[in-house]
């Protein structure tokens, strides 16, 4: 019996050698790659443009213009908790609910939806999310008159 736990043994530790000699192999290939921090740099900035793309209010007189922001705003939301990046969904998704006409029932379906640890996150942010929003649309009116 002793025998074949040692083997056992034997055979998971030169397994886990292979791993980990695996993973020092093709993370200094990684970074010994020249385009590593340019192709790095570049999605830190496509990130960054996308938040900020986020924070533009869009125009609340206008219907068409205020649909298709909620519904980019529930797409992308949906498609930041399907990659796991949990705050931009949430973002996303309380700009939709902030703007949407019939937040009741979105926050129901909602509910339905999301695992309830997202929901909750998702109405305690929620209220921080519609104040900012409202204060950009009133700002953004301001700067009209």
């Amino acid at each position: 019996m002793t025998m074949i736990s040692k083997a056992a043994v034997g055979i998971a530790v030169g397994i886990a050698g292979i791993f980990v000699g695996y993973c020092f192999y093709f993370d200094q290939k990684r970074r010994s790659d020249p385009n590593f921090k340019k192709n790095l740099r570049e999605r830190r900035k496509a990130k960054k443009e996308a938040q900020s793309a986020t924070l533009k209010t869009p125009d609340i007189t206008d219907h068409e213009v205020l649909q298709r922001f909620f519904l980019r705003e529930v797409q992308l939301g949906e498609e930041m908790l399907t990659y796991g990046d949990v705050e931009a969904g949430i973002q996303h998704l309380g700009n939709a609910v902030a703007v949407c006409g019939q937040p009741i029932q979105l926050l129901q379906v909602l509910q339905k939806t999301l695992p309830p640890q997202i929901f909750h996150l998702l109405l305690q942010r929620l209220q921080p999310i519609s104040q900012k929003l409202s204060t950009q649309i009133s700002m953004a009116d301001e700067d009209v008159e």
